[in-house]
């Protein structure tokens, strides 16, 4: 077996090709060369084979794309070996070439698992669109499984950036510094102030722009699936793992990977993250498999990672591997002068898509909205916009059950202090629901975790 290297970068012809590593077996010399020779400037790297045992024992330590297989080879037969590879858990394309076919050994050989059939001989044209061909499946099947789940994502990010107040403006100007280099970014900030939109910001500025978008709440996952949801696994790695599956990782290859919430990573996977982003490769669960990585890495926490590393929760080595470049999201209470350009943009954003009339605000109530302290950020006044524009008035009152949220001479005048403010606010909305943090949380527009985190520093049952 020979590993053919590619030329310099600047000699290869990259535009319209994948960053792919191709495997050939032919046992013709004249044939491994011809399509070493055309494939070499074009892809990451080619490697050549002799027979299906050769390509075997390559495959069981390497990552490979795809692999072009004669169909008649000495000892094992290509379609036999591409058989025992898909039993296997083998997810690659797979293009067989053969100089003797008929019909029935071509429905053989696509029911066997191959992605395309071509029969020599065969000019470079032919091969050439016969690898893009399963570029562009393998492409597909990537944007179809990363479109699944943003469809599954929460809706309302993209007003997160709005505002003009000095805070938003040079979060913005950070960010355009930030997109133009591959670097891994760290961003921190409370629930609600839209770590997820500026992730989707940095990676659409980015050279990665065309790449896909890959997001992952590491809360949402339990431990025990964590590792396979991220680096995929082999077939039979553990019980149930019935076929191999690609994890988040490979289907982030040419973009950006988003692992919001990572301080929720229990310790063992981060010791397993931190040697993906230092080896740029990784290992699926049960295999002897590298893969090769092409992303980057964005992650985002509502914690301190700083007071978690202190506590032994998480690794010092994995904070500074991810602390590259840092980015402070603000809360909203820190720029309450963008909220009546946020309160604009959603009764703009939201009111056509309800099929109701915007409210007209007045001062009282707009002074209102920026004495309040907005535990749950731009989610939270996202959320009582949308309600106000269901029920026809601005809902001040689910801000504080039970009231107007407005003294009066009849009521308790609101307190002055923001913390003591949001308090009040969050005990109050807990007391309408009777205590059910899962529906107080999801009213505050922030996580369970995040409300029992406040409710404990106040040391309330």
């Amino acid at each position: 077996m020979e590993r053919t290297h590619l030329p310099s970068a600047p000699e290869r012809n990259l535009e319209g090709w994948p960053d792919w590593s191709i495997l050939v077996v032919d046992d013709e010399q004249g044939m491994l060369n011809f399509l070493v020779k055309t494939l070499a400037p074009r892809c990451h790297f080619v490697m050549s084979a002799s027979s299906a045992e050769d390509g075997a024992d390559w495959l069981r330590g390497h990552h490979v794309d795809l692999v072009i297989l004669d169909i008649s080879l000495p000892g094992k037969s290509g379609v036999a070996w591409l058989k025992e590879l898909r039993d296997q858990g083998f997810t690659g394309e797979v293009i067989l070439i053969t100089a003797f076919a008929d019909l029935d050994t071509a429905i053989e050989a696509l029911r066997a698992g191959a992605s395309d059939f071509i029969l020599k001989p065969f000019r470079v044209p032919q091969i050439l669109n016969a690898v893009k061909h399963c570029y562009e499946r393998s492409r597909l099947r990537r944007e179809n499984f990363v479109l699944r789940r943003a469809v599954a994502s929460p809706p309302g990010l993209s007003e997160s950036l709005v505002g003009q107040s000095l805070a938003m403006q040079q979060l913005r100007a950070s960010m355009t510094r930030v997109a133009s280099v591959d670097s891994t970014v760290l961003l921190q900030g409370e629930s609600g102030t839209g770590k997820e939109l500026v992730a989707r910001a940095l990676h659409a500025q980015s050279s990665r722009a065309g790449g896909p978008f890959v997001p992952v709440n590491c809360a949402s996952v339990s431990p025990e699936l964590i590792e396979s949801e991220l680096f995929g696994h082999a077939k039979g790695a553990f019980t149930g793992a019935a076929r191999a599956r690609d994890g988040l990782f490979l289907y982030a290859q040419g973009g950006t990977l988003f692992l919001d919430e990572i301080a929720e990573l229990p310790l063992s996977i981060q010791a397993t993250l931190l040697r993906a982003i230092e080896d740029l490769n990784i290992r699926p669960v049960g295999s002897e498999q590298l893969v090769p990585l092409n992303l980057r890495i964005i992650a985002a926490t509502n914690r301190s990672l700083s007071d978690e590393v202190a506590t032994g929760r998480f690794r010092k080595d994995l904070y500074f591997r991810l602390q590259v470049v840092e980015l402070l999201l603000p809360p909203l209470r820190a720029h309450k002068e963008d909220i009546p350009e946020l309160v604009a943009h959603f009764m703009a954003q939201l009111a056509p898509s309800l099929g109701m009339e915007p409210l007209q605000i007045t001062e009282q109530e707009m002074a209102f909205l920026s004495q309040y302290g907005w535990p749950g950020n731009v989610r939270e006044l996202r959320n009582l916009i949308e309600r106000s524009l269901i029920l026809g008035t601005l809902n001040v009152s689910a801000l504080y059950p039970g009231g107007t949220g407005m003294a009066s001479e009849s009521q308790e005048p609101l307190p002055t202090d923001l913390h003591a403010l949001e308090k009040r606010h969050i005990l109050n909305v807990l007391e309408s629901v009777q205590g059910d943090k899962t529906r107080a949380a999801h009213l505050l527009g922030v996580s369970r975790r995040t409300l029992e985190r406040r409710v404990a520093e106040w040391n309330t049952p």
